[in-house]
């Protein structure tokens, strides 16, 4: 197998065209589908060709690789994709979709004779964008000669959670990754929000934990977009965000866990994005601390 590859991406949203991009920079064939056109449609400068249809950026594919908002937007898709499927190619499925999702998908793969790669990515906007994701993947060995010129093009690192992509084995571990992620970002939000009611100057916070055990770069990162007022355009979007934190939420439900640090940061997104701010980057959870939207 040539590593020049065919490769369809279904979903150019802030990691769909990303990663289509730097996969037609790498000198691969890209065709990639959006449900919105226009979204998808500058991507065109890069070198892809843009379909009307998933059942069209799929035709004659080796790889087509999905990164989409959930499980049930994934499987749609797939399924209007379905006659133009051809049999032996790889599904690359980045949604992150759940545990749940993870076995109606693979499913789906199984009945039309795909071989199914569970591999959600780690990382945001600007890491899509350069090309520095981490891969968690969960699929057969024989066949990943065929994904990893995919994974060496989207991503810096590739981790391997299991042969079996319908057991799930990267997405739980996507899940748990991103449960600390929204546990430090919610955190975050809420240190901020005290240090405002309090008259306290958030930069004093700050410069009181830099370099001692409590500090870390996520912290200040998602910080200094809040008191920048740098929200927009989002590394990663309130709405998702609190999507994948009910997914986290059901995941230990599921399996017997409560998990009330989720839950209240799942509350404080949908909170955040009522109030207006879901297309903002996950850090406007921060607003969720009050009843009105204060500057930070």
């Amino acid at each position: 197998m040539t590593d020049k590859l065919t490769v369809s991406v279904l979903g150019t949203g802030i990691m769909g065209a990303a990663m289509a991009r730097n996969l037609a920079r790498a000198g691969h064939t890209v065709h990639a589908w959006n449900r919105t056109r226009a979204k998808a449609e500058p991507l065109a400068t890069e070198g892809v060709h843009i379909a009307d249809t998933p059942a069209q950026a799929v035709r004659d594919s080796d790889v087509v690789l999905t990164m989409l908002y959930d499980g049930p937007a994934a499987l749609d898709t797939m399924r209007q994709a379905a006659p133009a499927l051809r049999p032996g190619a790889a599904w690359v499925q980045s949604t992150t979709a759940g545990v749940e999702a993870v076995g109606d998908l693979a499913a789906f793969a199984r009945e039309h004779g795909l071989v199914f790669y569970d591999a959600p990515v780690l990382g945001t906007r600007q890491p899509a964008e350069a090309g520095q994701l981490t891969v968690l993947a969960a699929g057969p060995a024989e066949g990943r000669d065929t994904v990893k010129p995919v994974f060496d093009a989207v991503g810096a690192r590739t981790v391997w959670a299991g042969e079996d992509g319908a057991a799930g084995g990267a997405t739980r571990l996507k899940l748990v990754a991103n449960s600390w992620v929204l546990a430090v970002t919610a955190a975050a939000g809420e240190a901020l929000a005290l240090a405002k009611a309090l008259d306290v100057d958030p930069r004093g916070f700050l410069d009181l934990i830099a370099g001692g055990p409590l500090d870390m770069g996520y912290l200040h990162a998602k910080s200094d977009l809040v008191l920048e007022d740098r929200l927009t355009p989002p590394q990663f979007a309130v709405t998702t965000a609190a999507k994948d934190a009910r997914l986290i939420v059901e995941a230990g439900t599921g399996h017997g866990v409560r998990l009330d640090v989720a839950e209240a940061a799942a509350a404080r997104m949908e909170r955040a994005a009522a109030q207006g701010h879901g297309d903002e980057d996950m850090a406007a959870a921060y607003f969720a601390s009050f009843d009105d939207n204060p500057s930070a």
